[in-house]
């Protein structure tokens, strides 16, 4: 290894390299301890300083899956000997719980094989830009990094599977996919996460005021349901739910009908805000500026609709993924969804809610690029129908044909349970900013309020599916 005004070389023999693993969130450490059952070495990048960075951030939010299907079998058995228990598989973790009673454990166990404060800046073919095809597929990969200290490294990978999620990227409150006109400039006053009442300086922050919540998924009824509790306590306290479609039936989700329990109760509480007064409902309205009035907000439709002055906005619009620093490699993704060309079609919002995509593996997660694989939310691009227990199958399947058993990387071990009515999930799930999306319901991955990241939000630093 050489070292040169700040930047690290490190050099390896290729038939020791390890398989490089982005995100030390739920689906890159069961990635990661799928390879260690497989005898290949694992090297986990996580852009934060712990593991399961972006679920922390939605701590205070419960999934609504239970514990016994957001944990991945191979996992398990790695924590086994260190004396963890699952715990009670009935019960519903919150993101903190998850990422404090499993997924740092399971960091822990895999030590060094898992590296924090990384940042992964690009991965590409050793010596060979996007272009070039003599040799590529004999070189191996070469993985930028940036450390939390500044420092730039080079680090040589057999094989490259992002698990970095889409959290880092939340999409924008303009209808059109783009950024309103004047949402940046107010930038100090529209926050794109489900708020932590119970922080004192959040709580001070919405504690009465006039809110904006613009989305039609879990993670708007989580809102909409803790600011109804606020302003219960708080007099002012008032919240204006803003969707680009109009109320109907299926607008709170399956309610008692819906086999996630969890969900279904948290859809109701969204519908109590609005019957009780709590939240008003302004649909059919499609943003397309937001306009400071003194020290407020006004947000105007394309229809030159404007609504009345608000105190702050939170946008809660989905997520997509980050495929910057993958620009020099060879992806073949959807033109609409921005995932795996041969998963689109399963996973289409417009015709798929979770509980209708069926377990998938390597086949349908290859890229014209071999030995490149985006698994977890990441895998979904933009639609928000994402499992933990799909992504636990996409890892099982790759890490499979990635040790070389083809039979095993084919068959499918992973039965769904029955989801019902998918009315949205959270922070990961959330629908994105089309039409089509939003009336699809939303999806039931987890991080975000109250779903599972089986799959809000929402990772996975890079993200943590």
């Amino acid at each position: 290894m050489s070292k040169q005004r700040g930047i690290v070389v490190s050099v390896s023999i290729t038939d020791q390299l390890p398989v490089v693993v982005i995100g030390a969130g739920p689906i890159g450490l069961a990635a990661a301890a799928h390879l260690v059952e497989r005898g290949l070495e694992p090297l986990v990048l996580e852009a934060g300083l712990s593991a399961g960075t972006a679920v922390r951030d939605w701590s205070h939010v419960r999934l609504f899956s239970p514990w016994s299907e957001v944990t991945d079998p191979a996992a398990e058995k790695l924590l086994a000997p260190t004396g963890w228990v699952r715990p009670d598989g009935t019960t519903y973790p919150s993101g903190g719980d998850w990422a404090g009673q499993y997924l740092q454990p399971l960091a822990d166990v895999l030590g060094d094989k898992v590296r924090y404060g990384a940042t992964v800046t690009g991965v590409a073919r050793a010596g060979r830009d996007r272009i070039v095809d003599s040799g590529r597929d004999e070189q191996p990969f070469t993985v930028h990094i940036r450390t939390s200290e500044g420092i730039e490294e080079r680090i040589s990978a057999s094989a490259v599977i992002d698990a970095s999620g889409t959290w880092s990227v939340p999409s924008p409150v303009g209808a059109n996919g783009l950024p309103a006109l004047g949402e940046q400039r107010a930038a100090d006053r529209v926050s794109y996460r489900v708020p932590d009442l119970e922080d004192p300086a959040v709580r001070a922050r919405y504690a009465g005021k006039r809110t904006a919540v613009v989305g039609s998924g879990a993670s708007a009824f989580t809102a909409l349901a803790y600011l109804a509790d606020l302003a219960k306590e708080e007099d002012g306290t008032h919240a204006v739910w803003i969707l680009r479609r109009g109320l109907g039936a299926d607008t709170y989700g399956g309610g008692e009908a819906d086999q996630l329990p969890a969900r279904g109760a948290l859809g109701l509480r969204a519908k109590a805000a609005v019957e009780d007064g709590y939240a008003s409902a302004v649909t059919g309205f499609r943003t397309q500026a937001v306009e400071k009035e003194g020290d407020r907000l006004v947000l105007v439709a394309e229809d030159g609709r404007r609504l009345d002055p608000v105190d702050e906005v939170i946008v809660l619009t989905g997520f997509r993924p980050d495929l910057s620093f993958l620009s020099e490699i060879r992806l073949g993704l959807d033109e609409r969804l921005q995932a795996p060309t041969a998963l689109a079609p399963l996973i289409d919002p417009n015709a798929h809610s979770c509980g209708t995509v069926y377990p998938h593996g390597v086949r349908e997660l290859s890229h014209p690029e071999q030995g490149i694989y985006l698994v977890g939310m990441k895998s979904y691009g933009r639609a928000p129908t994402f499992l933990a227990m799909t992504g636990y199958e996409q890892v099982r399947s790759i890490t499979a044909a990635l040790a070389g058993d083809q039979e095993a990387a084919e068959r499918v071990e992973l039965t769904l349970p029955e989801t019902g009515v998918c009315g949205g999930a959270g922070l990961f799930d959330e629908p994105e900013n089309s039409e089509n999306a939003e009336q699809s319901g939303g999806g039931c991955c987890a991080p975000t309020p109250v779903q599972t990241l089986q799959i809000g939000g929402p990772a996975t630093t890079s993200g943590g599916c």
